[in-house]
């Protein structure tokens, strides 16, 4: 697991290259590397978890083939194998350093041997200098890129504010940004909150050379005919072996690995699965001080109990939070409105301090086996479910968004249209099948964005690598080609998960009602707490007008509606308000990462 780096076009100083490197220090402290030439550089920092002895990266074939890369490729031994047969030599047995051989064997096919995550960056000066950027099938590891095509430059990094540092770089805010954010709670598909700052979808491999610019493309995807016929219990135990087998692969490291554990269905199974085959894993749980709503505690512990888990209770001060929002919201690059981020942010520091370089999740599986309320409210709704499930997406509903706009604001969005509006469009157009297009979409473009750069960005903070067995692919094309009755029927959802689970994990956890695993504002943010008062500065004064998008006097009567009565519906808006804010005030008094560097 890595952070890479690196440019194809322009001349950076030694000393840029170092401040990109000093960025991402925390995603790869173990080792850093860099190789430079006319025109070009490739660089990492390496988090050491296999073959902890090697792994110097750039990889290299020859002279003309270089290779950085983040992620695990979990098929390694097998593609070593198959390429030392054709021929090719290998100085280590760290995973990456099949990649220059794959590449160099099957051109711009290689990504479709890999088993794994990854972001992958290929120079090769064969020829005409190319770039080849390569994401995997989930979108686990992210990778940022500014192209320059006036310069006929393209730079990319594994974290925003490293990329934001390179000279050059574009950082302006896109404007439609702030409403982007409060109706999905951050930025979906290719968008940053920056106007000329991409990110690479999943799935895709990208060529860029100086003269003919990057050229993206999706690599192709199975088709996922619905499996007809068998019973649920059957469907249940398919789900379960394939868990099992896909969880049981990701624990092959060199150091030591623990696990997730929520309280809740999905990280319970994998940990039950991970108990199969480490014994005695250890299993981190966080819990806040105090007596607070949607404490799972008591869940995690029996689950641990029953699976013969080490048990760690990670336990948050609210009274901190406050001086933690910052460097929450610095990690991340760039706002993300789910209260989640701190508690996750806390999480993985804590398995970081006990030891830890490696943990799995049970992150995705609500997206492939229907597990949101939202997507079971869109199977049951009107003709006009599509509305209503964006509704449900935002951190602040339309209406209130509305209201909170100012005139102007209202009036560039009418011009130039809404994510709420793209949104709807791309459900209606997928046809009459609901919950394959709610499925496409929740891949697609809300899994990576709102979950995965979360989870990356916040355990990398940290040091710590998370694995995801729901992201492997042959766990997702089975979910997907189930049956709609065997992921949601009804009231029911996930279906064929809790089957798969029935027998692994406590029924206590089972049959439980559903509740989110986040930070519960609506008690936080009530009159009289720190985190209100907090708040409450940093939403407040002439500032908040600047940018000419909010109404103060709107953003005022927030907080008086949630003093009269606390809710979660303003709650959560004078959340996403607060993280907006943070974020804004660290682009406005320069850049996040120059800041950072000084």
């Amino acid at each position: 697991m890595c952070r890479i780096y690196g440019h194809l076009g322009g001349n950076l100083a030694h000393h840029h290259l170092r401040t990109v490197s000093a960025l991402q220090r925390h995603g790869g402290p173990d080792a850093r590397f860099s190789a430079t030439g006319d025109g070009w550089a490739l660089g990492n920092n390496r988090l050491a978890i296999m073959d902890l002895d090697g792994g110097e990266q750039p990889y290299r074939l020859g002279r003309d083939i270089k290779v950085v890369f983040n992620g695990e490729i979990y098929n390694h031994a097998e593609l070593r194998c198959k390429l030392n047969a054709a021929g090719y030599v290998f100085h280590d047995h760290c995973d990456g350093n099949v990649l220059p051989a794959l590449y160099h064997k099957y051109g711009l096919d290689f990504v479709d041997h890999l088993d794994g995550m990854y972001a992958i960056a290929v120079l090769d000066l064969r020829a005409e200098p190319k770039l080849v950027l390569a994401t995997d099938d989930a979108g686990m590891k992210p990778l940022y890129y500014h192209e320059n095509p006036a310069r006929r430059e393209l730079y990319f990094s594994s974290e925003l504010p490293a990329l934001l540092s390179v000279p050059g770089v574009q950082w302006e805010q896109w404007e439609e940004g702030l409403d982007s954010y409060l109706t999905t709670k951050t930025p979906f598909g290719e968008r940053t909150m920056f106007d000329r700052v991409r990110v690479l979808p999943r799935a895709v491999t990208a060529v860029y050379t100086r003269s003919g610019g990057l050229k993206i493309s999706r690599r192709a995807e199975s088709v996922f005919p619905d499996e007809h016929g068998g019973s649920l219990a059957a469907a249940g135990t398919r789900v379960r072996e394939t868990l099992r087998t896909e969880t049981h692969r990701l624990a092959l490291a060199d150091v030591p690995i623990s696990t997730i554990t929520s309280g809740g269905l999905d990280s319970s199974l994998v940990t039950a699965l991970l108990a199969e085959k480490v014994p005695h894993v250890h299993a981190f749980n966080i819990a806040y001080t105090g007596d607070w709503p949607f404490d799972e505690k008591r869940y995690a512990r029996e689950v641990a109990a029953r699976c013969g888990a080490t048990y760690h209770q990670i336990e948050a001060d609210p009274k901190t939070f406050p001086d933690l929002l910052e460097e929450v919201v610095w990690h991340l690059g760039q706002p993300n409105a789910d209260p989640i981020t701190l508690s996750t942010y806390l999480l993985f520091k804590g398995v970081h301090d006990a030891g830890f370089k490696v943990t799995l999740s049970g992150d995705a599986a609500d997206e492939i086996f229907g597990g949101y309320n939202r997507i079971r409210d869109a199977l049951l709704g009107t003709e006009d479910w599509p509305n209503g499930y964006v509704e449900a997406l935002a951190a602040v509903p339309s209406a209130l968004r509305n209201r909170l706009y100012t005139d102007d604001y209202r009036d560039l969005l009418r011009q130039k249209g809404t994510e709420a509006e793209r949104i709807e469009r791309r459900l209606r157009a997928a046809g009459g099948d609901r919950l394959a297009a709610i499925t496409e979409f929740e891949v697609d473009e809300r899994l990576p964005a709102y979950h995965l750069r979360r989870v990356d960005h916040l355990s990398m903070a940290h040091s710590v690598e998370v694995r995801l067995p729901f992201c492997q692919r042959s766990v997702t094309r089975l979910a997907r080609r189930l049956p709609t009755e065997h992921r949601v029927q009804g009231r029911e959802v996930k279906r064929a998960l809790y089957a798969a689970a029935r027998g692994l994990i406590p029924d206590s956890v089972l049959d439980r009602p559903k509740q989110p695993f986040t930070l519960p504002i609506t008690a936080m943010l009530a009159a009289g707490q720190p985190l209100h008062t907090y708040a409450r500065d940093v939403l407040s004064g002439p500032s908040l007008a600047r940018g000419g998008q909010l109404d103060p006097k709107a953003v005022a009567g927030l907080f008086d509606a949630q003093a009269a009565r606390p809710n979660d519906e303003s709650a959560l808006a004078i959340w996403s308000l607060l993280i907006h804010r943070i974020w804004d005030e660290q682009l406005t008094r320069g850049s996040a990462a120059e800041r950072r560097a000084a």
